[in-house]
């Protein structure tokens, strides 16, 4: 079941920003692949923490001090419970989807990875999940593989198990869902094939996780996943690395100092036991707090329904874009594999030139490789535009985003 426009515009009076006008015109918010808008609860919970509630974690005995640590915790616990985890000690606060990346890196990845073996990427990887396994394989002496895409813009199992059956593969990292192509990627079919012929996986969740219903019950062969608060209508600069306790026991700290620590001798230091092991300094309990408001409020409104929706407003944008002549899309076609975001080109208009005669009328989408240039490589393209959609956009937007780009064509034609 989706939503009719009545609950949609009940969904928008909750989000101030979207009532601002931009250029003299109503903004039309198109970019919620790069972050989304923040409901009114979110921004009262943040100001809250500062306005009542302030004082480190974890370190006082006096009031605010555990008041402060009682809502940091009661926000794992949110985030443990939205992920369909038993061991909240297993969710880990970062800084965001890329910090989250580099802290398996930096940790099991130096620990593991070892002269000789393989780490396979996809080539539909934003940069965050590309960048620091290629730099690993080039420390470690590994071999980096790409999986490369199809020309329907999804990845195949069989080309995976060709991959995999050449041996010593121990990390695949993937994307749950593309930031740029808003492809669906299978995450329990592809991480039990990778499971079968030994390797680890991490999947970058940063859009599955704004978008689909995800419980990491279903993911039972997947071993890493990361995620930002940012993408889920949460605070920037917090997001979240998850794995499975026996695994980050195993894992060496990331960084030193605070309360990651237990125990400092003249020789030697002792770490703090999980999930503070991986959380070094003063943590950033204030988004941490309000991410949990924010994973509130998505539960009130429902990730099925989001989700339905959202695809509605995909197909809706398809439909639209496909009538302008020389658009061609960058997806899926079918709206299964298909949802978040709808990324084209258009063989005439250059896409900054597009996004800023959009911009002129209001209208927010994004223009450039989206830190996949990988991808763009392989799509033998140096840019596209990117229009992705969340629950608080309306079918009129969608309309009148096609409308405006049937003007810029005819204007640029």
């Amino acid at each position: 079941m989706s939503f009719t426009q009545d609950q949609v515009q009940k969904f928008r009076a909750d989000f101030p920003i979207l009532s601002r006008e931009v250029r003299g015109k109503p903004l039309i918010y198109l970019d919620n692949a790069a972050t989304t808008q923040k409901p009114l609860a979110v921004i009262d919970s943040q100001a809250r923490v500062y306005k009542e509630l302030n004082a480190n974690v974890h370190r006082g005995v006096h009031f605010l001090s555990q008041e402060s640590t009682d809502a940091y915790e009661k926000s794992r616990r949110k985030i443990a419970r939205h992920l369909g985890v038993a061991d909240e000690a297993e969710i880990i606060f970062t800084r965001g989807t890329t910090e989250a990346i580099n802290l398996v890196s930096r940790t099991w990845g130096l620990a593991n990875v070892q002269a000789g073996d393989r780490v396979v990427v996809s080539r539909m990887e934003h940069h965050s999940n590309f960048v620091p396994w290629q730099a690993l394989a080039r420390e470690k002496g590994a071999e980096f593989v790409i999986w490369e895409i199809e020309p329907d813009f999804t990845l195949s199992l069989e080309r995976l198990e060709d991959i995999l059956k050449k041996g010593r593969v121990k990390l695949l990292a993937f994307t749950g869902m593309s930031n740029v192509l808003g492809t669906i990627n299978p995450v329990p079919e592809i991480s039990a094939l990778a499971k079968k012929h030994g390797a680890q996986v991490l999947v970058d969740a940063a859009q599955a996780m704004a978008h689909l219903p995800i419980s990491l019950k279903d993911w039972p062969n997947v071993d890493f996943v990361a995620f930002s608060a940012h993408k889920m209508c949460g605070p920037t600069g917090i997001g979240v690395l998850w794995a499975k306790r026996k695994t980050l026991e195993a894992m060496p700290p990331y960084q030193f100092g605070g309360d990651m620590i237990l125990q400092v001798g003249d020789e030697v230091t002792t770490w703090n036991e999980l999930p503070w092991k991986f959380e070094a300094g003063t943590p950033n309990y204030g988004d941490s707090i309000a991410f949990g408001t924010a994973l509130d409020y998505l539960a009130e409104v429902g990730m099925e329904r989001i989700h339905a929706y959202e695809t509605e407003l995909v197909h809706l944008a398809r439909q639209k874009l496909l009538e302008i002549d020389q658009v061609k899309i960058l997806a899926p076609e079918s709206l299964a594999l298909h949802s978040g975001a709808v990324s084209f080109t258009t063989g005439l208009v250059h896409p900054h030139d597009l996004a800023t005669f959009l911009d002129a009328e209001g209208i927010a989408i994004r223009a450039g490789h989206h830190c996949a240039q990988p991808l763009m490589r392989k799509l033998n393209v140096i840019a596209t535009n990117r229009a992705s959609f969340a629950f608080y956009n309306t079918r009129a937007e969608v309309e009148r985003f096609a409308e405006v780009v049937r003007a810029a064509m005819e204007y640029f034609g």
